[in-house]
């Protein structure tokens, strides 16, 4: 059983010796996410990789992560929101409180009066209930707590509205980073297949890309959308924040009765081994979950925190790399 695993770079993963170690334990391609890094910095990343690849003579994809239509929060502290506080979003990029927290997009606030009253950030782990509505600005209150942090994901629990298109950072990062021959890309938050061809226009007919189905729409018209990309990605996480987990649960596995039909390859992500973040082996459900996803034809995983923050990178690979026949499965 051959399959691909897709391993996010981080802090967690920053050295060519960790990278190594990665690719002995079974790492297949490298992803960056854009999302959490200025366009220089995703530069520095892809040239440091390049170096170390022709050193060791390696042809390694690497998936550059683009933000797309996807909603994220601006700079702010790493902090925890407690049930009951009240927090004030505002058209900014940047904010020094928790208190506060800045969306640097505009059409975040014109979706506002159209949408639900919830508000989910950071994969729905931080849940808010907007109390009042304003042309830049939204009051909410926490009603579940948790860890926020700079770039985190933000989204309504309903909202059928969503400006479509590349922003300009993703434009300076394509640019940056075009001329290097084993760099793919990753489309977040895709609609529909209008918005994938359109995407295609603007990148290119000869760049690998990546459909990353994560919202209901985007499950539900997936075989058009595969028909536009070289590869599909079901990301759990941001569909489970517009869809909530049982919604998330049905989607998921509704499309899994037609990823042996898609001709192309389809990846699973989003907390694929999210207890080895912190913990050295797997759960049991996470393997179960694993196995499970190759019998129904997935062909890969994307490790996301589990290697770009977590305490063991290299362990997360090796987990996930343990059905092949070279791991003694």
């Amino acid at each position: 059983m051959t399959y691909d695993i897709i391993a996010t770079l981080g802090p967690a993963c920053a050295s060519p010796e960790i990278w190594q170690e990665m690719i002995a334990a079974g790492a297949t391609q490298f992803r960056l996410n854009s999302s959490h890094l200025s366009v220089a910095e995703v530069v520095a990343w892809v040239e440091r990789l390049r170096v170390y690849f022709d050193l060791h003579r390696l042809s390694l994809p690497v998936v550059v992560d683009l933000q797309g239509s996807k909603w994220r929060l601006g700079q702010v502290p790493t902090a925890e929101l407690s049930a009951g506080q009240c927090v004030r979003l505002i058209h900014a990029s940047k904010s020094h409180t928790q208190a506060v927290l800045p969306v640097p997009h505009n059409d975040f606030f014109a979706a506002a009066p159209v949408s639900s009253r919830e508000l989910r950030l950071n994969d729905a782990k931080v849940l808010l209930d907007i109390e009042e509505i304003g042309a830049d600005f939204i009051l909410a209150r926490v009603t579940q707590g948790g860890t926020i942090a700079a770039h985190k994901g933000i989204t309504f629990a309903e909202s059928g509205f969503r400006a479509e298109g590349l922003g300009e950072k993703d434009r300076s990062v394509l640019t940056a980073t075009q001329q290097y021959p084993f760099v793919r890309y990753a489309i977040s938050y895709v609609k529909d297949v209008d918005e994938m061809i359109a995407y295609r226009k603007q990148i290119g007919a000869t760049i690998y890309l990546i459909a990353k189905l994560e919202r209901r729409q985007a499950v539900e018209d997936a075989q058009t959308i595969a028909m536009e990309a070289d590869e599909v990605w079901l990301c759990r996480g941001d569909l489970g924040a517009e869809l909530g987990p049982v919604g998330m649960a049905a989607a998921a596995f509704r499309f899994s009765e037609i990823v042996a039909s898609l001709p192309m390859p389809t990846i699973l992500a989003g907390q694929v081994l999210e207890h080895m973040t912190e913990k050295p082996t797997p759960t049991r459900s996470e393997i179960t979950a694993m196995y499970a996803a190759l019998q129904q034809a997935y062909q890969g995983f994307v490790l996301s925190d589990e290697t770009a923050i977590g305490r063991f990178p290299v362990e997360s690979v090796r987990a996930a790399a343990q059905f092949r026949p070279s791991a003694g499965a």
